[in-house]
C-alpha cells in the first residue's frame, strides 16, 4: 500500500464526512487493543465501505483497510478503493494479504461478518431450534453468517504461534514463512496478538426520501436501476439530513485460547513444511472454532445496537394483539417503554432516551412520536381515524429485499433489536396488556419516580447546615372525596413542597385532589438547584400533571412565584387542561440581585477560560421570607436558567386559551407587579381574571392574609366546576 495515496484517499471521504449532516458518535474506543485487530461491523449501507475505516484510523491512528464487495469496484469507484486499502471479496490473494498485513502490523482490517448489505436487518431467527443461532436474511433466502472473520484472525493466529515454534525447533521453516509474509522485523510479529473487535453502526432516524443524490442519480444516469435508487435515496437521506450515526466497539475477542486444542497444537509444532493454502489435519476442528467465534462476535455486534425511540414505537406495533389502538394508548405504552428499558441489562441507549421522557405524554416537543407516526402513515402502515389508530396487520412484513427501506422502513426498524430479547419481552408484555393496566402502570409509575427521585437527590446533595429536614422537600398528595377535578400545585423558586402545603390543605379540604411535585433541584440543597436546569423544572411540572391527569377526570394546573410561570407554559404547550392559576406569576424580576447575574455569569466564564476556578462566584446570599423553606444560598446558573423560563413562557402567553386566574402582591419586592400585570394582558383567555391585593411581601400564600388568596383561587376552581 502506498501511504501517500492512502492519504490523499482518505482526504476525499474526510471531504465527504464533512459535506454530510450525519452526526458520528463513538464509544468503546479505549477497549481497542494494538496490534493486530480485525473490526466486525454490521452492514447495512454503503457508505459504511468508505466511512468506517476512515473514523477507526482517526481513532486509532493506525491504517484500516477493508473487505469490499466486488461490484463497488466497477468504474471510477474502484480506483478510490483501491488507495484507500480496500479488497475486493474476489481477489484471488485477499485471504494472504490480510494475514501478511495482520502479521506484520501493517494495517488493521474491517470485515462485515454477514457478507453483505442487510437491508432489511433480519438478522436473527426466532423460530430456529438452535437457540443464539443467527440467520442472515438475503435475496437468495436465508444465509449463516460468514465466518471468515473468525477463520483469517485463526490463521494469522496459527502462523504468529508456528513461527514463535519453527523458530526454536525449525529454523528453515521459520525462515521460509518469513518470505512467505514478507516480514522484516520477526519481533514486532511475535510481540502482539490478533483479535476480534465487534462494532455495532446503528442510524437514527431510518428515513428514506427522495434527495440530491437521488435526484443527480436519476438525471444523469439512463435507465437507472430501482436497487441503485433505493441506495440513493435511503443513503443519501441519511448523508444530507442529518442522521446520528452511533458507533460502538465491544470487547475485544481473543482467538489464542481456540488454539490450545490438541489436533492445532500438532499442526503449529509440526516440522513439515505449511504453505498457506495447504489443508492441515486440524481443519475441520479450526472449522468448529470459527464457527464457536462468530456467534460470539455476531451476538456482541447485535447486542450493541443503539436502541431509539422508532426501535420502541415499532416493535409495540409488532405485538399490538389488535389491529386498532386510541393514540393516547400508543402513547402511554411508549412512554413505559422508553422509561423502562433501562432496566434491560446491558441496554446501550440513543441519547435521546437518556432524559425524561415524560414529552411523550405531552406535547411531543422532540417530535420522537409525531415523526414516527407520521411515518407509519405515510407508508400506509397507519391510518389514523380521529384519535384511533388502525394498524396494518401486515406492518412489520417484509417487502421486496431491495425495496424494504423505501417501501417499509418501519419493518427494517423493528427487525434491527430482535436479538435483544430481553427488550423484546418487555415491549410484548407492554403492547398485550389492557388499557386499564398501562393507565394504573403509568400513574404508579410517576408517583414513585416523584418519591425515588427526591430521596435520592436528597442523600446524594444533603448538606449539613444547609439542607432542610425531609418532610420539607418531599413531594406530597392529598387525596379529596372527589376525582372530577385534580390540582397539580408547585411551588416556587429556591422554595420546596412545603411552600404550597398550606393551599393544598385549604384545596383539598374543598374536595380537590391535590399533587404538588417538587421542582427539580428543589428542597434539597443548593448545589443540586446549581446542577439543574428549567427544562428539567419543566419535567417535574409534567410529571405531575400526568399522574393527576391519570386520576382525575380533569385537572387544573396553578403555582406560586416560578410555579407559576410553569403552570402558565404548560397549559401554552397542552390543550386539555381545565384551568390555570398563578399567583406573583414572574415576568421581571425587582430582586436588585438578578441585575448583576449577566455580569457575574460573564466574570466566571472568563475566570474558567483562565483556569482560575477560586475566583468564579457561583452562588449570592439569599435572605428569604420563609428560612425554613428557602435556600439561604442562590446559585447564579438557577437565576440564569430562571431568566431563560420567563423568557420562554412571555412568547407563549398568547397562545393560553385556558381559563386564568393571576393574583399579585401590590409591594412584591421579588415579582415587578407591572409584569404580573402584563401577564395577564397578553394571555390569550377569554375567560381571565387579575386580582391585586395590597401585601407588602412576596410570599402571599404563607402568613398573615394568606386566607385571602387561598379564597380566591377556591372561588376561581368553584366557577370552573360549576361551567362544567
Amino acid at each position: 500500500m502506498n501511504p501517500y495515496a492512502y492519504r490523499t484517499a482518505g482526504y476525499a471521504v474526510k471531504a465527504l464526512s464533512n459535506l454530510s449532516r450525519a452526526r458520528i458518535r463513538t464509544y468503546g474506543e479505549s477497549m481497542i487493543p494494538k496490534g493486530a485487530v480485525i473490526f466486525a461491523v454490521n452492514h447495512f449501507t454503503r457508505m459504511e465501505t468508505f466511512l468506517i475505516p476512515y473514523y477507526i484510523h482517526r481513532l486509532t491512528r493506525m491504517p484500516i483497510w477493508a473487505l469490499a464487495d466486488a461490484g463497488l469496484f466497477e468504474g471510477g469507484l474502484g480506483n478510490l478503493l483501491d488507495r484507500l486499502g480496500a479488497v475486493s471479496t474476489r481477489n484471488p490473494h485477499r485471504d494472504l494479504l490480510i494475514v501478511k498485513s495482520l502479521l506484520t502490523g501493517e494495517a488493521s482490517w474491517v470485515i462485515f461478518p454477514e457478507g453483505r448489505m442487510v437491508k432489511n436487518k433480519k438478522i436473527y431467527e426466532k423460530k430456529d431450534k438452535e437457540k443464539g443461532r443467527f440467520v442472515i436474511a438475503s435475496p437468495e433466502g436465508p444465509q449463516p453468517p460468514h465466518t471468515g472473520t473468525a477463520t483469517l484472525a485463526l490463521r494469522t493466529e496459527f502462523y504468529r504461534a508456528r513461527l514463535r515454534r519453527m523458530i526454536e525447533t525449525a529454523p528453515e521453516e521459520a525462515e521460509r514463512l518469513k518470505q512467505l509474509f514478507g516480514i522484516d522485523q520477526l519481533q514486532a510479529v511475535l510481540d502482539y496478538e490478533t483479535c476480534i473487535v465487534p462494532v455495532n453502526v446503528t442510524y437514527y432516524p431510518l428515513r428514506a426520501r427522495e434527495n440530491m443524490l437521488s435526484r443527480l442519480a436519476e438525471l444523469f444516469v439512463e435507465d437507472l436501476p430501482g436497487r441503485m435508487l433505493e441506495e440513493a435515496m435511503t443513503e443519501g437521506a441519511m448523508l444530507l439530513s442529518g442522521v446520528d450515526i452511533d458507533v460502538r466497539f465491544g470487547a475485544p475477542i481473543r482467538v489464542s485460547p481456540y488454539l490450545k486444542i490438541a489436533a492445532i497444537q500438532a499442526d503449529i509444532v509440526s516440522a513439515v513444511a505449511i504453505d498457506f493454502d495447504d489443508a492441515i489435519p486440524s481443519i475441520n476442528v479450526m472449522r468448529k472454532a470459527a464457527n464457536k467465534i462468530m456467534e460470539r462476535y455476531m451476538s456482541a455486534i447485535y447486542h450493541m445496537t443503539t436502541v431509539n425511540h422508532d426501535h420502541l414505537f415499532a416493535t409495540l406495533l409488532r405485538y399490538l394483539p389488535q389491529n386498532t389502538i386510541d393514540e393516547s394508548q400508543l402513547r402511554q405504552r411508549a412512554y413505559l417503554a422508553a422509561s423502562l428499558c433501562i432496566e434491560c441489562i446491558h441496554l446501550h441507549r440513543h441519547e435521546s432516551l437518556i432524559r425524561n421522557q415524560i414529552s411523550l405524554l405531552t406535547d411531543d416537543r422532540y417530535n420522537k412520536f409525531n415523526n414516527f407516526l407520521e411515518l407509519a402513515i405515510q407508508k400506509k402502515v397507519v391510518r389514523k381515524q380521529g384519535s384511533t389508530l388502525i394498524v396494518d396487520a401486515d406492518c412489520c412484513a417484509s417487502s421486496d429485499f431491495h425495496r424494504v427501506r423505501v417501501e417499509n422502513p418501519i419493518a427494517v426498524i423493528a427487525n434491527e433489536i430482535e436479538p435483544l430479547t430481553r427488550l423484546q419481552e418487555l415491549i410484548k408484555d407492554l403492547a398485550c396488556q389492557p388499557d386499564l393496566r398501562i393507565k394504573y402502570r403509568v400513574k404508579d409509575h410517576l408517583l414513585k419516580k416523584a418519591f425515588l427521585d427526591f430521596d435520592r437527590d436528597y442523600a446524594a446533595f444533603f448538606t449539613e447546615g444547609q439542607s432542610k429536614p425531609k418532610e420539607v422537600g418531599r413531594p406530597f398528595l392529598i387525596r379529596g372525596r372527589t376525582k372530577d377535578m385534580g390540582i397539580v400545585l408547585l411551588h416556587g423558586y429556591m422554595a420546596a413542597p412545603l411552600e404550597v402545603r398550606a393551599l393544598g390543605d385549604y384545596l383539598g379540604g374543598l374536595g380537590y385532589r391535590v399533587f404538588a411535585p417538587r421542582l427539580k433541584g428543589h428542597g434539597t440543597a443548593p448545589e443540586d438547584l446549581a446542577a439543574s436546569t428549567y427544562m428539567e423544572w419543566v419535567e417535574s411540572m409534567e410529571e405531575g400533571y400526568v399522574f393527576m391527569r391519570e386520576i382525575c377526570r380533569e385537572v387544573v394546573v396553578g403555582g406560586f412565584s416560578t410555579g407559576a410561570g410553569l403552570a402558565l407554559d404548560l397549559c401554552a404547550r397542552v390543550k386539555d387542561i381545565a384551568g390555570v392559576f398563578a399567583i406573583s406569576p414572574p415576568l421581571k424580576l425587582q430582586d436588585f440581585s438578578a441585575r448583576f447575574v449577566p455580569a457575574v455569569h460573564l466574570w466566571n466564564r472568563l475566570m474558567k477560560k483562565m483556569n482560575v476556578e477560586s475566583a468564579k462566584r457561583e452562588f449570592i446570599e439569599n435572605h428569604p421570607e420563609n428560612p425554613h423553606i428557602n435556600y439561604f444560598r442562590n446559585p447564579i446558573s438557577g437565576i440564569i436558567e430562571l431568566d431563560r423560563l420567563m423568557d420562554q413562557v412571555a412568547d407563549r402567553l398568547p397562545g393560553i386559551e385556558t381559563p386564568a386566574l393571576v393574583v399579585q402582591s401590590s409591594g412584591d419586592p421579588v415579582v415587578d407587579p407591572s409584569g404580573s400585570l402584563k401577564v395577564f394582558h397578553l394571555l390569550g383567555s377569554k375567560n381571565k381574571e387579575y386580582l391585586m391585593i395590597n401585601y407588602g411581601r412576596h410570599g402571599i400564600i404563607n402568613g398573615d392574609g394568606s386566607e385571602r388568596v387561598f379564597a380566591a383561587v377556591g372561588e376561581f376552581l368553584a366557577r370552573l366546576t360549576a361551567s362544567e
